[in-house]
């Protein structure tokens, strides 16, 4: 049997029983898990994140695994779908462009639950991390863009499958659990698009979380599936629309180069989709190069590739988790503030009249142009007129808080501290912040658990 004939996950599960994890591997995911962290406390308070902590407190459970902010513990399941409901509850989330999917929301939800349940420490939390995200990235390489362009989330239809291989990782599997484990999150896996703007987009990513953990523990029981669940005639490529339906040799290089190193992670500056970041920036710099004001714009005019209309959905949008899927509105307060951030989304902001008076003067078109030979969703061309005649034009490849420019520890620690104190007193939120930067240290993740659940302030 050939290397390209051995199944998909097959391979998926040898790497994640015995793969030796880089340390440079480790302090991206590292600072992944704290920024998480970071984001997960903040969209506690949310609710998308408080309705789906009502139900699973109704519904009961074994009180085995922390929800973040709460002071609550519940099943492991329930934890991963309550803490990545809730870290994917305001978008301030990290991305990455090769899986077209935020992987932390789910990978850190299950890992945090699972580590709780082996009784694992932060380097095992790291590793476990680490394959999840690999296998995400060789999913998203095979299957985008086509499977994002038609309709599917990869946050979670792929993120299932990493949250798997997180788990199996955790809780020790060996390569032929790991292949069930990630076989049986295969047929989990789901997620729309058009759940934009509404609280079923952050409920996508805790389901993606808890499959994984689900799958996981049905894996450790015995439970079968195929191990063509991914590249079968039948299996997930060919079901969900991938760009190639084998896998071919797009897992040569798992265990070998490591995406999370050399591709690196986005860290989000604003809590909006990622596909407005560019031209956020781009408006942020201009307003500020140029010193206008928002009655001077005469027009905004946004060039950009083919799949951002299909994300950022909303023109007019009238609620917050709308507004973080409009480019219009994140243009607008960029010009009317100079600032985007968690109060933007908010109700005063909302009905700004300021913003409200810029939308119609901005509009978002296709160019075929645009995106040539870059990542889906980062290039945009961002022309300004003015009322006095004056124009400028920019064309920007990506944001701040991308890999290649990516945040400082100064820049991370105030973002953290900044969710953190929305759901945690700022006392906490620095403890927490100092156990986040030693995580690879500690020898367990549970023992931290009574600061990882602080009280609300």
């Amino acid at each position: 049997m050939t290397e390209t004939s051995i199944p998909a996950l097959t391979r998926f599960g040898e790497f994640v029983a015995t793969s030796v994890v880089p340390s440079a591997a480790r302090v991206a995911a590292r600072d992944a898990v704290l920024d998480t962290v970071g984001v997960t406390l903040a969209g506690s308070i949310e609710p998308a994140a408080r309705l789906v902590r009502d139900v699973a407190r109704a519904e009961g459970g074994a009180a085995r695994c922390a929800v973040l902010g709460t002071g609550e513990r519940t099943s492991a399941g329930w934890a991963a779908l309550a803490n990545g409901t809730a870290a994917h509850a305001l978008d301030f989330d990290d991305m990455c462009f090769v899986s077209m999917a935020h992987p932390s929301a789910p990978l850190v939800a299950a890992g945090l639950a699972a580590a709780e349940l082996a009784d694992a420490g932060g380097a095992a939390l790291l590793d476990a991390y680490c394959v999840g995200f690999e296998v995400e990235a060789v999913l998203g390489r095979v299957m985008n863009p086509t499977h994002y362009e038609r309709g599917w989330h990869a946050t979670s239809s792929l993120g299932s499958i990493g949250a798997a291989a997180t788990a199996a990782r955790l809780l020790g599997q060996d390569a032929g659990a790991a292949t069930r484990s990630m076989a049986i999150a295969a047929a989990e896996a789901s997620g729309l698009k058009e759940s934009f703007g509404t609280m079923v987009k952050p409920l996508q990513a805790g389901l993606a979380g808890r499959n994984g953990v689900l799958a996981a523990l049905l894996a450790d029981t015995g439970f079968s599936a195929s191990e063509h669940a991914v590249d079968g005639a039948q299996g997930l490529l060919v079901a969900m629309q991938s760009r190639r339906e084998t896998l071919g040799d797009g897992a040569a290089s798992l265990g070998h180069a490591w995406e999370i190193v050399d591709g690196g992670i986005t860290v989000k500056l604003y809590p909006s989709c990622a596909a407005t970041h560019p031209t956020i920036d781009t408006l942020i710099d201009l307003r500020a190069e140029h010193r206008f004001t928002p009655d001077e714009v005469e027009a905004v005019d946004v060039l950009v590739d083919s799949v951002t209309p299909t994300v950022l959905i909303h023109d007019r949008p009238t609620t917050g988790l709308e507004a973080k899927f409009s480019l219009h509105f994140c243009a607008a307060a960029a010009l009317a503030h100079g600032r985007v951030n968690v109060q933007t989304f908010e109700s005063p902001c909302l009905s700004d009249p300021v913003i409200h008076a810029l939308l119609p003067r901005i509009t978002m078109r296709v160019d075929p142009g645009v995106g040539v030979g870059q990542p889906t969703l980062t290039e945009a061309v961002v022309r300004v007129r003015l009322r006095n005649g004056t124009s400028f034009e920019r064309r920007v490849h990506g944001a701040r808080g991308y890999p290649d420019r990516p945040p400082t520890a100064t820049q991370l620690g105030d973002k953290f501290r900044a969710c953190a104190e929305r759901a945690v007193s700022p006392g906490v939120a620095a403890d927490l912040l100092d156990w986040l930067r030693d995580l690879e240290r500690h020898p367990r993740v549970a023992a931290f658990s009574d600061v990882l659940s602080a009280v609300p302030a």
